[in-house]
């Protein structure tokens, strides 16, 4: 998903969440602060024109790109969501550089303060007037020391993963500005830790899920080839039955033939029948005749 809208804003550090806010959809706003608060950010590579991110959603790791261009700041995701102008996961991204870059800002202005400072006039000895740039940040050696013993055990809880040491309670100044640098970066650096195990987390669902579907793409291939398998054999015998149901139309015929034989046969076995019967009848009056024939003669 790619959005542009108008910008006035000369960096993507002057976007406060107030103005995330205004521009995007309320219930977009919610979901991307809630990432925020879950540390569910991870920003790969970021400056004042563009930032590259990844952000763990609800349903997958999602990357982006946004860049403030042109007065027009250009969002893309590869999420498919139809929020507009900006994604969840764009918002949580902006959110979180602000976050960020608070402290650059806090410097950058700083510096600039100082840099526009006007020259004090100070009276020469002999009597000109000469001009001197304002003075370098003052730093105490006190808070030096005390920075420099806070530091010490710092790095170490750094080397060992733990969380660093709460540091001296010091005034504003330079070295104040420079406790609050390492503690942000041990923040950010313990915010990526905890989204890379986040991250191989996923991951190792992820692998689990994909080595459950290819045990049951195996488990489906199996079951695919023993279905062939009987396949073929119901087809060998549905063809062995075509060929005996072939040699019955056969015999059914040749039965049919003998059967219209047979019927022949009795049918002249009938008609010879009723002929004998006649034949007989006939031999039995002649004998009859014969015998009366026979009676007469000695008589006469």
């Amino acid at each position: 998903m790619r959005n542009k809208i108008p910008c006035s804003a000369e960096r993507l550090g002057l976007l406060d969440p107030q103005m995330i806010q205004a521009v995007s959809e309320a219930s977009a706003f919610q979901i991307g602060h809630q990432y925020l608060t879950e540390n569910r950010v991870r920003i790969v590579e970021a400056d004042d024109a563009q930032i590259s991110s990844a952000v763990i959603g609800n349903s997958g790791l999602y990357e982006q790109t946004i860049r403030l261009r042109d007065g027009h700041l250009i969002s893309k995701c590869s999420c498919t969501l139809p929020e507009e102008p900006m994604c969840r996961h764009c918002i949580a991204v902006l959110l979180e550089y602000h976050r960020w870059a608070q402290p650059r800002q806090s410097r950058k202005t700083n510096d600039t303060r100082e840099t526009k400072a006007q020259p004090q006039a100070e009276h020469a000895a002999d009597g000109r007037t000469s001009t001197m740039q304002s003075s370098a940040p003052d730093v105490k050696l006190s808070e030096v020391m005390q920075f420099v013993e806070w530091l010490q055990p710092a790095m170490k809880a750094i080397e060992k993963g733990e969380r660093v040491p709460e540091p001296p309670k010091l005034g504003a100044g330079e070295v104040s500005m420079w406790i609050q640098t390492i503690r942000n970066l041990e923040d950010r650096r313990r915010e990526s830790e905890e989204v890379q195990v986040s991250l191989e987390s996923e991951m190792r669902d992820r692998e689990a899920y994909v080595a459950r579907l290819t045990q049951q793409l195996q488990t489906s291939i199996a079951e695919a080839k023993t279905a062939q398998a009987a396949s073929q054999e119901l087809q060998r015998v549905v063809t062995t039955c075509k060929g005996m149901l072939a040699k019955f139309g056969e015999l059914a015929g040749e039965v049919a033939r003998y059967d219209g034989q047979m019927r022949s046969v009795a049918n002249e076995i009938l008609s010879k029948s009723t002929q004998l019967d006649k034949l007989a009848g006939s031999f039995k009056e002649l004998a009859d005749a014969l015998k009366s024939a026979t009676k007469q003669t000695p008589s006469q």
